[in-house]
């Protein structure tokens, strides 16, 4: 990195963190530690309340279990739903006199809150870059173009994690200060674990196989046709279970219905619960691969967690999933199709493909290293007027 471009660079990043938990609040918190790590003074301003029932049909938005991320400053002020809030996020960051402000966008009903942080700190000269997971939602709701079209507007530059989302924005603007970085590989979730202690502290039998469904459920994420798949009768020669370890945000009856049609509960663990930071280890420990079956995806951060614990994945042929993982390298890309699926399953057992597949995954995961991630990052943004 230009040492002219990090020393003592302010920088705020606006989105979900610590006590928040999920996929969006690990990225955040991650990128900020990076950040730091790099030269940069570096905070986050995230929110007291972000979704209401209807948005958030888990359990709990809050990390009941963990601890924040060590000597990054979280300010936890923004509710999604009052505007005075939106006025004192901005004002607080405004009395930082950052650098630049990177917004973290990945779901239409924040546009409005987010876009009008966005719009009171470019009138004060504050460079706003949006980095937006999804600018299209997976599952549509009314308001979606207007108030995601609301926040790009207000913005001075975008960043994508996928080719996919860098042209939906095209969508909304004519902008031309956009740029597509690929997800960068977790490294919050600590040390690999051994399959004989993950085994041990899942309480699992060592004498079978185990591929991983992970992170929470809904509906594009494809749990039903890993399901069916399953039901496949080469599968079942295979003395192979799937581990489903995540929360449901949808509904549980119709996977329910589908191991009970097809009689598959003997093939199923179920950790049907938000899996601490600190257990997610043993998951991918115990497991020969990581299943992404997705219907729609613009990208996923499962895949730089199986990456960081080099671990193999079937992934679906949707979004930026097969740009993240190589067919036949470091995994196998399947149509999107129970049959499909259960073919690329088959052809990692009955093939022994899993020790060429971890063996090239290192070469594959220098390219999502979180340095590299900033480094782009910063150069783009000191190159917007």
């Amino acid at each position: 990195m230009n040492s002219k471009h990090s020393k003592s660079r302010k920088v705020v990043i606006v989105g979900p963190a610590f006590p928040l938990r999920g996929g969006i609040a690990n990225f955040n918190e991650a990128l900020a530690l990076s950040m730091k790590k790099q030269g940069f003074e570096v905070s986050l301003t995230s929110f007291s309340y972000q979704y209401p029932k209807i948005l958030f049909p888990g359990k709990t938005q809050f990390d009941l279990t963990g601890s924040p991320p060590k000597d990054i400053e979280i300010n936890t002020l923004i509710s999604s739903v009052n505007p005075l809030t939106w006025k004192k996020a901005a004002q607080q960051i405004l009395e930082k006199q950052p650098d630049y402000v990177l917004i973290r966008f990945w779901l239409p009903f924040m546009g409005p809150s987010l876009g009008n942080i966005a719009k009171r700190l470019r009138k004060k000269g504050i460079k706003v870059i949006g980095i937006t997971d999804n600018v299209i939602p997976h599952e549509s709701r009314i308001g979606d173009f207007q108030f995601t079209k609301y926040f790009i507007k207000n913005c001075d530059g975008f960043v994508t994690l996928s080719k996919s989302v860098l042209e939906d924005i095209s969508k909304f603007t004519d902008n031309k200060n956009k740029l597509m970085l690929p997800h960068p590989v977790y490294d919050i979730f600590g040390r690999k674990a051994s399959r004989e202690e993950s085994i041990e502290k899942l309480n699992l039998d060592a004498n079978t196989n185990y591929i991983l469904f992970f992170g929470l459920i809904r509906g594009y994420k494809g749990l039903d046709l890993a399901l069916e798949a399953l039901n496949d009768s080469r599968i079942r020669g295979l003395k192979l279970k799937l581990i489903i370890a995540g929360e449901y945000y949808d509904k549980k009856e119709k996977y329910a219905k589908i191991i009970e049609k097809h009689k598959l509960q003997d093939l199923i663990i179920s950790h049907d619960f938000y899996i601490p930071t600190e257990d997610v280890k043993y998951y991918f420990g115990a497991s020969d691969c990581v299943v992404q079956p997705y219907k729609t995806a613009t990208q996923s951060g499962i895949t730089q967690v199986a990456y960081h614990f080099d671990k193999p994945m079937v992934v679906t042929n949707v979004g930026g999933l097969p740009e993240i993982v190589p067919h036949e390298k470091v995994g196998f890309v399947a149509e999107c199709n129970a049959q499909a699926i259960a073919d690329s399953i088959v052809r990692f057992y009955n093939e022994n493909r899993k020790t060429e597949f971890e063996n090239n995954i290192p070469a594959e995961r220098e390219k999502y290293e979180w340095k590299y991630f900033v480094s782009k990052l910063d150069d783009f943004v000191s190159k917007i007027d």
